[in-house]
């Protein structure tokens, strides 16, 4: 286990600072000397201790992360995320060191110089022996960045030996601290790696649940680092109501949500779900470069990052007028949504929120797997789908215990009687010791109609109404 010291441990803050650390509020952005805000060295120390632990209580001893969120919440290292998808990092967490970082070329000799965390260890066995030390912390016998890199997705010459070359540096510290005939837990892996460390002998064993077990509960700082990512997502929406009308393609829509969050500081905008009219229902997963129309139902999913706190944030409009259709369908989405928020406080389930949502064959489904993540819950934190997660298609079988500390997003989604349009709305909630508080706090209680008003003969058009205009007038309809 880590062993934290006074100065970093909630325990002993003063009252005030201690429930200022667990509010969903937010502060400025920037550090400062004249107010407390997100304590990163806290933040490191507490991820790490949350790591720890469940390492200790797993039957592994060591895990291996090639994943980028594993790594970053391990060590507190990040460079860039441009290399997300490549796999050609990893980092080792052993029973009795702190991590060990290979990174990919001048990135280790940059963390030498930058992340002094990872020339400390709160461990004796890889502390220098010889170095004077203060408090919990000691100077390491060798520093926690290297130099090192994996096979870059095949790309490098299975003869060049790369994948070899990585179980030997792996094998050399299992060996050195003795733990080489133990388990070693992996997060995920290519195979040329995963058989190379075979060949070294290695037990290999999934270790995907140490991390996400670990990342589960979020600390004060990680929930006030996702409040403000919601935050920025909440100006997003401002921008994007005042954008929409007729005319904009929903490509541009995804161009001002991203200019909006990278003005504001955001570290990576992960995605824009920008839906709109006919491709409302059923739901596509992905934006298009399609002319919004008068009258059409327009959805979007925000997704980004605010130093590594990620988002996941839906909204729905209606663009200049929304048919009876489409009200109706936003209306049912709000019920389940507010049936399932109303059930959130710790000793629930995720069992007993997915029960109030419909089954997938009330929305035209043959089973939940063909509706999967359309009546759905996840995690949110260092990635968008952590634990737990709600879904009618495991929830019932495998439920979930909701404790005080965890942060998820809810979703729901219904489509509209008209056959083609669909609501769609998404809260992010923090779980509190009596019930749960919404962090992303962009009006939702309602459809809200976007874009400029039109006025006729006899005033205002009304915001309901057909985008067909002849079935709102009583002989376009046929005398109905």
């Amino acid at each position: 286990m880590v062993n934290k010291t006074r100065q970093h441990d909630p325990r002993h803050a003063h009252p005030l600072l201690e429930d200022s650390m667990k509010s969903t509020g937010t502060t400025g952005m920037n550090a400062v000397d004249w107010e407390a805000r997100v304590d990163f060295d806290r933040l490191r120390t507490e991820r790490l201790m949350r790591l720890k632990a469940q390492l200790d209580q797993s039957d592994v001893g060591a895990v291996l992360a090639f994943d980028f969120s594993n790594i970053r919440y391990m060590s507190a290292t990040h460079i860039g995320t441009w290399a997300m998808d490549k796999l050609i990092r990893f980092a080792l967490l052993t029973r009795k060191t702190d991590p060990i970082v290979w990174d990919f070329g001048s990135a280790a000799k940059h963390h030498s110089l930058y992340n002094p965390w990872l020339d400390h260890t709160h461990s004796e066995a890889d502390a220098d022996p010889h170095a004077p030390h203060h408090g919990a912390t000691r100077p390491r016998l060798e520093s926690g960045s290297r130099a090192g890199i994996s096979t870059l997705r095949g790309a490098f010459p299975p003869d060049a030996g790369i994948a070899q070359e990585v179980a030997r540096k792996v094998k050399r510290e299992l060996e050195k601290f003795g733990l080489a005939n133990e388990p070693l837990g992996v997060d995920v892996i290519e195979l040329p790696i995963l058989f190379a460390l075979q060949a070294e002998g290695i037990q290999v064993v999934d270790g995907q649940q140490i991390f996400l077990e670990a990342r589960r509960i979020k600390t004060h700082d990680e929930i006030r680092l996702l409040t403000t990512a919601a935050s920025m997502v909440d100006a997003a929406y401002e921008n994007l109501y005042e954008f929409l009308r007729p005319g904009v393609r929903e490509n541009e829509t995804v161009g001002l949500v991203a200019k909006t969050l990278y003005d504001l500081g955001s570290e990576y905008v992960e995605g824009v779900n920008a839906i709109s009219g006919e491709r409302c229902s059923p739901h596509p997963h992905v934006f298009s470069d399609r002319l919004i129309r008068p009258g059409d139902p327009a959805f979007f999913d925000i997704l980004h990052s605010y130093n590594g706190y990620r988002t996941c944030y839906y909204r729905t409009f209606a663009v200049g007028s929304a048919s009876q259709a489409q009200k109706d369908a936003y209306t049912r989405a709000r019920e389940y949504m507010d049936r399932a928020i109303a059930l959130v406080k710790p000793g629930a389930t995720t069992a007993d929120v997915v029960a109030v949502w419909p089954k997938a064959e009330e929305f035209g489904f043959p089973n939940e797997e063909a509706a999967f993540a359309l009546q759905y819950g996840h995690g949110v934190g260092l990635s968008i789908w952590e634990k737990p997660i709600f879904s009618r298609l495991t929830s019932f079988d495998h439920p979930e215990v909701l404790e005080e500390g965890m942060v998820f997003a809810l979703e729901t989604y219904w489509p509209a009687a008209d056959g083609w349009g669909a609501a769609r709305i998404e809260e992010e909630v923090v779980v509190t010791k009596d019930g749960c508080e919404v962090i992303t706090k962009f009006p939702a209680e309602e459809l809200l109609v976007a874009g400029k008003r039109y006025y006729s003969v006899g005033g205002e058009l009304s915001t309901l109404r057909d985008s067909q205009s002849h079935l709102n007038t009583f002989d376009g309809r046929g005398g109905r």
